[in-house]
């Protein structure tokens, strides 16, 4: 007789939260595919990735802000939460929110890769596709170990339709809703 396979418990997003909040400053904790996954404190080179970005972004959309390490309520049917390296909305979106906000009007995500050793299957796979499940229009990947940036776009059943990768130094285009160019030859400077 072959023995039954044991069904492991589900963790609650009320028991994940819970532990979240009582996490040391040092660690930072995401909900994703239902588990638990510890997101590695970013590097020099990583902040001034996002500050660059933050500073383009307003430079062509002063309308917006792009929030770094925003908690966002992610996967709809998981109920996942993800902290985004950035997350660009409408200035003031999340005034009056708690730590972890519904992702309606969020025009876009960045994610800015780690030199860890999960960065693959977290920050290329598993938090792009909680995005798209979440309906979040655009998902920017910085990929630092690759020299690439790809945008992501067009959301449908979970998954991004669009996929569009680009050279660290090239012109790279923001669909709408971002809508606009983004020369990336300044990230060379920062692929340590």
């Amino acid at each position: 007789m072959t023995p039954m396979p044991v069904a492991r418990p589900t963790m609650t997003v009320e028991e994940f939260e819970e532990i979240e909040n009582s996490a040391p400053e040092t660690v930072r904790l995401e909900f994703i595919n239902g588990k638990i996954e510890v997101k590695s404190v970013p590097d020099g080179n990583h902040d001034e990735i996002i500050a660059w970005l933050q500073r383009v972004c307003m430079q062509h959309r002063p309308d917006l802000w792009l929030y770094g390490e925003r908690g966002l309520k992610v996967e709809t049917y998981r109920k996942g939460r993800a902290r985004p390296d950035g997350t660009l909305a409408l200035h003031e979106r999340f005034a009056g929110d708690a730590e972890w906000s519904e992702p309606d009007g969020v025009l876009m995500t960045v994610e800015v890769t780690s030199h860890d050793r999960d960065t693959d299957r977290r920050d290329r796979r598993e938090k792009r596709d909680g995005y798209a499940a979440a309906g979040i229009p655009v998902c920017l990947l910085i990929d630092r170990d690759e020299g690439t940036i790809t945008v992501y776009g067009e959301p449908e059943g979970g998954k991004y339709r669009n996929r569009a990768s680009s050279s660290f130094g090239a012109v790279v285009a923001l669909p709408d809703p971002v809508g606009f160019a983004l020369e990336t030859e300044k990230l060379k400077e920062f692929t340590d």
